[in-house]
């Protein structure tokens, strides 16, 4: 039995684009990074796939800064059904169990996936979330999700590689996954959420990706208090109360 532990990056609409009021893919996956192991924890193979993006077709200004990843960079890439099928041989035949930092890149890989209409009755979720265990392990406090740049710092793992690259932090994941693991580390089955009908379309702030684009950044799980702070900061934004006039 094998491990997969893999990271997504994203774009999401650019600020400036007004061609799409409402998209239908909130995250489009701009890249797909993966390491596998063994049962005894060995590397056995490394997987990283650029897409070429179908939905926007420019990067976020903070996703391009935030990552690197720019449009000349993705352009010439495979879009993504392609590349999907490409991770797929590169997880192969074996029976296997995906590892995440936080299950929100398993939510978006699914999403994804059903945005594409690609068959996902025999794919695998079996998944364990990493962030989770490690949390508890450092007694975060319920509702509290460690980041991973704090994990790798307070389990003393060299970071040499740069992180906001999906490739490399699924390393990194799957470092801290060695560590940590345990026999009371169990697997879960992802279950998807059913979307939600709205009677009437209403132009409103999506809290849910703007919280999640956050915990993307932070590599942690967002506290009550501090979506608190986010929906204040976007409120106070949009009164144009801090506007500097020349």
């Amino acid at each position: 039995m094998n491990y997969i532990i893999f990271d997504l990056e994203f774009n999401q609409k650019h600020p400036d684009n007004k061609d799409i009021a409402t998209p239908k893919l909130t995250f489009e996956i701009l890249q797909i990074g993966a390491i596998k192991l063994d049962k005894n924890f060995n590397t056995i193979g490394e997987f990283n796939g650029l897409v070429k993006p179908t939905v926007y077709s420019t990067i976020h200004p903070y996703v391009e800064k935030l990552t690197d990843i720019t449009i000349d960079k993705v352009n010439s890439c495979n879009k993504f059904p392609q590349v999907f099928n490409d991770f797929l041989d590169f997880i192969g035949d074996e029976n296997y169990t995906f590892v995440v930092w936080g299950s929100g890149d398993l939510r978006e890989l699914y999403r994804n996936i059903v945005f594409h209409n690609i068959p996902k009755e025999n794919f695998n979720f079996k998944y364990i979330d990493i962030q989770s265990y490690a949390s508890t392990y450092f007694k975060y406090k319920k509702g509290n999700r460690i980041g991973l740049k704090t994990a790798i710092d307070m389990l003393e793992i060299k970071s040499l590689k740069t992180f906001h690259n999906a490739l490399n932090d699924a390393f990194y994941t799957a470092e801290i996954f060695k560590v940590l693991y345990n026999d009371k580390i169990k697997v879960k089955a992802y279950k998807v959420s059913p979307e939600r009908k709205r009677l009437k379309p209403k132009s409103k702030v999506d809290t849910s990706a703007l919280f999640y684009q956050f915990e993307k950044i932070l590599k942690k799980k967002l506290t009550p208090e501090e979506k608190e702070l986010i929906k204040l900061a976007y409120i106070m934004g949009k009164t144009h109360q801090f506007i500097k006039k020349n």
